[in-house]
């Protein structure tokens, strides 16, 4: 097995990587194929096109590469579901939207293999922080 040379976390729209910057700029220094890059990347999230997804890239000694797409950002998916573009700018002072327990507990569900998390319960509690801090609030029930 090759050594691992580095990793590389990066946040791209699902199936528009492109060779281009930003991508390029990031990846072409450490030697690997952009395009084949891009191409993977972008067979492997077509299904989740329009959100942002993270990923990291293990770059290899001998130029090869594999990746791991983690899910979207607690805050990207926030935003989704209550239609806002940006969170608060004053945080929890100012509220920008409110959401429902359901719509708390589908995304702690979605977020909850990438949160150190066991239950979704304890999962609800961190994203419902993110949505506090964003200043979205959550309907009690």
């Amino acid at each position: 097995m090759a050594q691992v040379v580095k990793e590389i976390k990066l946040q791209i729209p699902a199936g528009k990587a492109t060779p281009a910057p930003p991508v390029g700029t990031v990846l072409g220094p450490a030697g690997i194929n952009l395009q084949e890059f891009c191409t993977k990347y972008n067979d492997a999230t077509k299904d989740k096109m329009g959100d942002i997804l993270p990923v990291v890239i293990t770059v290899y000694e001998d130029r090869t590469f594999d990746f791991v797409i983690k899910t979207p950002p607690t805050a990207f998916l926030i935003k989704k579901i209550c239609g806002i573009k940006k969170g608060s700018s004053k945080g929890s002072k100012e509220s920008v939207g409110t959401m429902s327990q359901a719509q708390l507990r589908q995304i702690a569900e979605i977020k909850l293999p990438d949160l150190n998390c066991y239950t979704v319960e304890e999962a609800m509690k961190s994203v419902a922080g993110t949505a506090k801090n964003m200043g979205v609030k959550v309907e009690e029930n």
